[in-house]
């Protein structure tokens, strides 16, 4: 035991260096507070709901219907209780609570992809540093977006997983591979994943070149075989996150429109190719990766008192405090991204020793790095340089339902320190066999530093100002009323985005200068190696920390007991509340309603916050919400209760709609139509009480000549459960009883007396049965096979993974003890 850890204390000194950076830079959550977080408060909205029901029963429900009128819960959380990661996940964040587990995370799968390339443990240590604070992976975990982060977290030790296969490991390679892999996927951010493929895909193209070069073809097909078996293991851990999650998209915007639109022209999958291009990288904010400022950091918040526009507003006769205030509402970022939280940082010491790797790097995984960085590069450009974006959007499998190409940036966040780390690795080992050393550091220098003196002396070659500029002055001009001042307003606003600019640049400059300095020192041999990669470790730790508390700092965290209970209940949810009927809807039109969750925190709620409504869904709103709100439409969704807002004074207001429909009902009649167009168009005016219309589809499963009209009929709800909703009825004939409930046949089945009854799709997007005369009970059960099914495959994936590792430590000890 004492050579063990002789053996390995400089890992274990690194680790513990990990711990401390964590434990200084969360100290706020050893302080009992926690951070507030838009999309999590959206998230504690819409499953407020499924923890009710979980807390009550023990086990969380399936469906609710607090959102979007209804959607299966494994989309929001689910237990996955047949699944191992979930079980590695809880016992990290016992010891270290979000967001420090991530950041922990991240730090640890980095050492280990940097150990694996043969790093030696102090530069693997400053290595995966530079990689855990880049900047977006704080951004990242500041916007909430937690899930997003955790999969980025394991992607460095999967590819070093990859490597280690390539390289001959057959024991290891292949386990550790299934187990960061099944990490991966157990994050269900499939986006990040399949960014994460794109990288090694190309790198097994490599290995693939290098192998038939070098006659060592079926040791690659060996390698290659085994992580083909790790992968199928991984994939059957998380059989529960997948493949619901992959049956349910296909009914999503992310899959096929129900409606094509005349201008698609086609009716390919996929999400809509504007909205998918939203937060496309632009091709000059790739400065950023230098000079964090260089586009003007976040959207709002920047400006301080000395900026510009403060003296603008004082000098106009505001105080101080009103003015500041004023500055901060402005927008300093000036890309073409609707808004952005920050900029894609690197590090400027950092982007040095990228270049410098790329003239003085021998190894030929310095090739795949480069090919990885300028795919991922061209593709984040998305809309601003489309040429190879459309081609993986048209041609690529489920490339196109993703959105954000920015987040494929995340690939070169990994890579390019990794290069700068093997360019240091390379000075120290071989720095005396590289030809023309000092002119290569030279040339490496002189292009960074270049770059950051010209933006820092002459920062108007950059625009500071975005296509939409005349938009905001305009706006400018309506909210003041004098198109003179909003022009002169926005003057001193571009002096402030060049003076950022300008600032940062001559920051960035600052760092190169005393990187390039220990690096020169170090090849004219006047410092030890032991003092290069302490003077980078600590250059770079204070660059990135620096820039990261600009968006992630103890003034984002607040007191714990705040975050519990985020969303305020407001008197308008206190009084609709005292409403006790077990069922109906609210729409709240005081905000977005249909990209805002908080309204579900408290109510069955019509709009909702997810990346991934139900396709038809996403259709009625555009049919029959966009410019005005279809009353008939909210009657079929049974919307008891409107919440508006006074414009002249902002009391909020309730409206009891006394039109609603109910929980269900009889018509009158059913109309049949040809296509789901002629459906929507339908609904557009009708009378959902009396009339239905149904798909012609269905025709078969709807006996018309047995109907009659529902004279002295009457059905009520009379139990109520996310998964199973009961009812009773009474009826003279045959009748057709439409449900205020969101049609999903994978899972949903109905029973009239226990006998299974197929579900109409109705009224585009309702539940309709016909039922049979007298007096009977209806039962709706939501009991998805696939769900049942796939976590049957994950209890045997992971029983196989706790197996093969075990494994792996057995053979592991047999042969270091023989």
């Amino acid at each position: 035991m004492k050579n063990w850890f002789k053996e390995n204390s400089s890992h274990l000194i690194v680790i513990a260096i990990f711990f401390v950076l964590v434990f200084f830079y969360f100290s706020p959550v050893w302080q009992g507070k926690a951070l507030s977080q838009h999309d999590v408060m959206q998230a504690m909205g819409s499953q407020k709901e499924l923890f009710d029901y979980r807390a009550k029963d023990g086990h969380a429900p399936q469906w609710t219907n607090s959102m979007f009128g209804g959607m299966p819960t494994y989309q929001i959380w689910y237990e996955h209780t047949t699944n191992i990661t979930s079980y590695v996940n809880r016992i990290l964040t016992i010891f270290f609570p979000l967001p420090a587990d991530v950041i922990l995370i991240y730090l640890l799968g980095s050492y280990f992809l940097l150990s694996v390339l043969r790093i030696k443990p102090w530069l693997a240590a400053v290595g995966a540093i530079a990689i855990t604070f880049s900047s977006y992976n704080f951004i990242y975990i500041e916007a909430g977006h937690v899930n997003k982060a955790y999969a980025i977290a394991y992607l460095a030790p999967i590819i070093g997983a990859v490597i280690l296969c390539y390289r001959g490991n057959k024991l290891w390679g292949p386990i550790l591979l299934a187990v960061f892999l099944a990490l991966e996927i157990r994050t269900n951010h499939v986006q990040m994943t399949y960014y994460l493929f794109i990288a090694l895909l190309v790198y097994v193209g490599f290995e693939l070149y290098y192998a038939i070069r070098e006659k060592r073809v079926p040791a690659f097909a060996k390698a290659t075989a085994l992580q083909i078996g790790a992968v199928v293991v991984a994939v059957a851990v998380n059989a529960s996150v997948l493949f619901p999650t992959y049956e349910y998209s296909k009914l999503t915007t992310r899959g096929k429109a129900n409606i094509v639109k005349v201008d698609e022209g086609n009716k390919s999958g996929g999400l809509d190719k504007d909205y998918a291009y939203a937060w496309s990288q632009g091709v000059g904010e790739n400065l950023t990766f230098l000079i964090p400022n260089a586009y003007g950091g976040k959207t709002q918040g920047v400006l301080g008192e000395d900026s510009h526009v403060v003296k603008f507003f004082t000098g106009l006769g505001a105080p101080q405090n009103q003015a500041l205030q004023m500055a901060k509402s402005l927008p300093t970022y000036w890309g073409e991204k609707s808004f952005t939280s920050g900029p894609w940082y690197f590090g400027a010491g950092i982007i040095f020793l990228f270049v410098l790797g790329i003239f003085i790097v021998r190894d030929r995984l310095k090739w795949w790095i480069l090919a990885a960085i300028g795919l991922t590069v061209l593709l984040a450009l998305g809309s601003n340089f489309s040429i190879v974006s459309d081609i993986f959007f048209d041609y690529a499998p489920l490339y196109n339902k993703f959105r954000a190409p920015e987040s494929i940036l995340i690939i070169p966040s990994i890579l390019i320190p990794v290069l700068a780390v093997m360019a240091v690795h390379e000075l120290i080992n071989k720095g005396s066999d590289i030809v023309q050393l000092d002119k290569k550091v030279l040339y490496s220098f002189g292009i960074i530093a270049g770059i950051c003196v010209v933006v820092a002396l002459m920062p108007n070659i950059l625009a500071f100002k975005p296509s939409t500029n005349q938009d905001f002055i305009s706006m400018l001009t309506k909210e003041f009323g004098d198109a003179n001042l909003a022009n002169q307003l926005s003057t001193e606003l571009i002096k402030d985005r060049a003076d950022l600019a300008s600032a940062d640049a001559w920051r960035s400059l600052g760092i190169v200068l005393v990187v390039f300095a220990l690096v020169w020192f170090f090849v004219k041999k006047k410092v030890s190696a032991n003092v290069l990669v302490l003077g980078i470790g600590l250059i770079t730790l204070l660059d990135l920390w620096s820039v990261d508390k600009r968006y992630l700092n103890n003034e984002t965290f607040v007191d714990k007991s705040l975050t519990k209970n985020p969303i305020q209940e407001r008197e308008v949810d206190q009084l609709i509340r005292m409403d006790k009927d077990p069922h109906y809807r609210v729409l709240d039109l005081t905000t977005n309603p249909f990209s805002d969750a908080k309204a579900s925190y408290f109510h069955k709620n019509l709009g909702g916050y997810h990346a991934a409504k139900l396709m038809r869904f996403q259709e009625l709103l555009e049919h029959q919400f966009n410019g005005a709100i279809n009353e008939d439409v909210l009657d079929m969704f049974n919307v008891r209760y409107v919440i508006t807002r006074d414009p002249n004074n902002g009391a909020e207001r309730i409206q009891r709609r006394s039109t609603a429909a109910g929980n269900a009902w009889f018509v009158d009649k059913v109309t049949f139509v040809k296509d789901n167009a002629q459906e929507m168009q339908a609904i557009s005016s009708f009378d959902p009480a009396k009339e239905a219309f149904v798909h012609d589809e269905y025709k078969g499963k709807v006996n018309a000549a047995r109907l009659g009209r529902p004279n002295n009929a009457d059905i009520k709800l009379v139990s109520y459960h996310p998964d199973k909703l009961q009812y009773e009825y009474t009826a003279p004939n045959d009748v057709f009883a439409v449900f205020s409930e969101v049609y999903y046949d994978k899972g949903w089945k109905a029973y009239v007396d226990g006998e299974e009854v197929p579900i109409i799709r109705t009224d585009y997007l309702l539940r309709g049965l016909q039922l049979p005369g007298g007096n009977h009970k209806v039962e709706f059960v939501f009991d998805p096979q696939t769900m049942k099914i796939s976590s049957i495959v994950s209890l045997i994936g992971s029983i196989v993974l706790a197996l093969g590792l075990g494994g792996a430590i057995f053979i592991s000890y047999r042969r270091k003890k023989a």
